[in-house]
């Protein structure tokens, strides 16, 4: 297109529009309220660590199509981590019990093997699976599967809680089916675990600045949208902080932005209004784990839900964490250290220095109700587009779903010009 286009927002929805938008030849704007790139994705170097460590963990699985070809557009293939199978480490603090979940192939023959399921199951227990393939647009996760048994416990609620955010009983089951189909659906190769390799903004964020610099694209820091002029259906001028800018015939703009601001940007768009928090601990490690320890381990009847290892530093991992959010960061780490430790394998050792981030607006609620809430790219001007992991983009609100939708939002750009 021979206009510019405008990218609202710099988080990964946004990074991946102006990316895939640049890799066309377009010229484009990008333009951030923030001080940085990366919006909920982003690292940051803590005093009291004195490390660099991520505001929240976000494990990405190696069949994420869309991380992947925006990685491989900016050279930064190689920023992610993790074992050359699918493996998923976890210990049930109740029972003390540990086990490998290690599936296999898209025909279902490892689960004769014992030693990949979960703990106590059969190989029948699974077949659950294909009611979430028939999930409705009403149906939750617990709905389908029930809540009692082995599986639910140490498979369905872990895994439901960690991928949408919110409980079995609230989340969408249609959200928890399409990331099983395009992961697990896939076979082994689709489904192995994979970490950012020196966190999210040294791997996933500051590449993509770098490579749009490259190409003359500029991000513009501390530059809030306040409104949107529109004439006759046309995005006609953007209204900044320091002051407006005018949209030419053939420019676009990608809105690229939370919901709630995309909604005071556009009235009468319909976004989802509800929000589920996520808690995150980081702790510096009495010793630096042994090379084998695996970077990530599930926790199953504690608090904790996950916990993420990068050199000395163990960071855990709350989600569905609205009441959690009102404790105070004290009482938070007391309660998560004994399990990080539990779950490594260390004795008991005094809290060490530690951050507690909160997000309590992390996600929008993925719920049946909410999710019918969530716009398409389009918008009522013609000329603007939206991006952001809260639009229908049919996955859960991921750095994948992120990404997804800024690469379709530059398609739809190029489908209107």
């Amino acid at each position: 297109m021979n206009g510019t286009v405008h990218v609202i927002g710099a988080g990964m929805a946004g990074l991946a529009a102006a990316v895939d938008l640049s890799r066309r030849g377009s010229r484009v704007a990008l333009h951030e309220a923030s001080g940085q790139a990366g919006g909920r994705c982003r690292s940051f170097y803590d005093p009291t660590l004195g490390r660099l460590i991520d505001n929240g963990n976000h494990l990405i699985l190696s069949g994420n199509d869309a991380i992947s070809a925006y990685l491989s557009t900016i050279g930064a293939s190689d920023a992610l981590i993790g074992p050359n199978r699918a493996q998923f480490p976890f210990i049930d603090l109740v029972d003390d019990l540990r086990w490998l979940l290690r599936p296999g192939g898209r025909l279902p023959l490892w689960l004769l093997d014992s030693r990949r399921r979960v703990p106590g199951s059969n190989p029948t227990d699974y077949l659950q699976v294909l009611k979430l393939a028939r999930a409705g647009p009403g149906d939750t996760v617990s709905s389908l599967v029930g809540r009692d048994g082995v599986l639910y416990h140490r498979l369905w609620e872990p895994l439901t809680v960690a991928v949408l955010n919110a409980t079995p009983d609230e989340a969408a089951a249609t959200l928890l089916w399409q990331v099983l189909k395009e992961t697990f659906g896939r076979g082994e190769a689709a489904f192995r675990p994979r970490l950012a390799r020196a966190g999210l903004g040294p791997s996933i964020v500051e590449p993509a600045v770098t490579w749009l610099q490259e190409r003359g694209v500029q991000a513009t820091f501390h530059q809030r949208l306040r409104a949107v002029g529109a004439v006759k259906g046309t995005a006609a001028t953007l209204s900044f902080t320091d002051g407006d800018v005018a949209i030419g015939c053939e420019d676009a703009v990608v809105l690229a932005v939370p919901p709630s601001v995309a909604v005071s940007l556009l009235p009468g768009l319909i976004v989802p209004t509800e929000f589920r928090a996520i808690v995150n601990g980081h702790f510096r490690l009495p010793e630096v784990p042994k090379a084998d320890m695996p970077f990530l381990i599930g926790i199953v009847g504690g608090t904790a839900q996950w916990v993420f290892v990068r050199g000395d530093v163990a960071s855990v991992t709350v989600s569905a964490a609205d009441v959690l959010t009102e404790e105070s960061s004290e009482s938070i780490a007391a309660t998560l250290w004994p399990e990080v430790l539990r779950a490594l394998g260390f004795p008991p050792a005094p809290l060490p220095a530690y951050r507690i981030v909160k997000e309590k607006r992390a996600t929008f609620a993925q719920t049946p109700e909410q999710i019918r809430l969530r716009p398409g790219t389009r918008t009522s001007l013609n000329n603007v587009v939206l991006a952001g992991d809260w639009i229908d983009t049919g996955l859960p609100a991921t750095i994948e779903g992120a990404v997804r939708s800024g690469q379709v939002a530059a398609d739809t750009v190029f489908a209107g010009k």
